[in-house]
């Protein structure tokens, strides 16, 4: 059996892919197009294009080289009995962590601010707060949103993690469902989202929820673009009901150059980097998975198409 790879990459990824998931799987066959469609079982997926996944009757598992799944779900011709496994790489939540924490440390002491002041070559040193007197709210706590829970956590900040269904983790005061949302929000210094992007949390940072944070508090998005109405967070920024965005992913990617997030001086605009795939440690977590499946064991992180991720 063969392993179709339905991937977008271009020529400079497909130099870094394909020899990683070889040296990860060297007794697999590798295909790029599925002209023998009876001989795939396996089809290893980055955004493959709609329709990509139709016609293969003997495909059992479809395995992400991405964390978000939503454009397979929302792909029709993607067949509902095959399980979909997403990417879960330790590295990956590592490097999301270390973004986070860079975030929260410079919404907390204010150098963005003094970025803007350096511009304006003035000299002007404002009060600081110690971290435990800085309160961070941790959207989502799946396994990246647990990681970066736990890692500011560890930097004595007093951490709120909040996520649709109850989760506990050390050393992180948790909440579950939209009861508790709304006085999170109202109280934390800072909101880091990390939920995965599904029909109910679509525009999850509208006028109204922005309204309901609390005042001057600081907002990093490392979610989907799609969590965020922008429109909604400019007003926001420009009333000062946000102090600040870090903003990693957004609608559109690339983000126009005519966007005003480029321009706005309490936006910093990140390329979608927060926590970028690496191919070696991404080809194994797949290639366990592939192997598993041969071995007629339970495939890890499969995807729960109820809810969406």
């Amino acid at each position: 059996m063969s392993i179709l790879l339905a991937c977008d990459f271009d020529a400079a990824e497909w130099a870094l892919w394909r020899p990683a998931l070889q040296a990860a799987m060297p007794g697999e066959r590798f295909v790029t197009s599925a002209e023998t469609p009876d001989d795939i079982d396996v089809a290893i997926v980055a955004n493959p294009p709609a329709g990509a996944l139709a016609g293969l009757p003997r495909l059992r598992l479809i395995q992400s080289l991405w964390a978000g799944v939503e454009r397979l779900l929302a792909d029709t011709s993607v067949p509902g009995s095959v399980p979909i496994a997403r990417m879960v790489d330790p590295a990956m939540s590592a490097a999301m962590a270390e973004t986070a924490v860079w975030a929260t440390l410079a919404l907390h002491r204010g150098f963005f601010r003094y970025a803007r002041l350096q511009h304006e070559a003035r000299w002007a040193p404002h009060p600081q707060r110690r971290a435990d007197e800085v309160t961070v709210a941790v959207l989502g706590l799946g396994q990246m949103g647990g990681a970066v829970a736990r890692r500011v956590a560890d930097q004595g900040y007093r951490v709120l993690g909040w996520s649709a269904r109850p989760a506990a983790l050390a050393g992180v005061e948790t909440s579950a469902g939209e009861a508790a949302l709304a006085p999170l929000l109202a109280c934390a210094d800072i909101v880091l989202n990390l939920l995965p992007l599904t029909a109910r949390t679509q525009g999850f940072f509208d006028a109204d929820r922005l309204a309901g944070m609390k005042r001057g508090a600081g907002l990093v998005n490392l979610g989907r673009g799609a969590h965020v109405v922008e429109a909604d967070l400019l007003a926001a920024l420009d009333q000062g009901q946000v102090v600040h965005a870090v903003l990693d992913v957004f609608g559109s990617e690339p983000l126009p150059r005519e966007h005003p997030f480029w321009r706005h001086p309490r936006v910093s605009v990140l390329p979608h980097v927060a926590a970028q795939t690496d191919p070696r440690t991404a080809a194994a977590v797949a290639a366990a998975n592939v192997q598993a499946l041969r071995e007629g064991r339970t495939l890890a992180h499969r995807v729960d198409r109820a809810r969406g991720y």
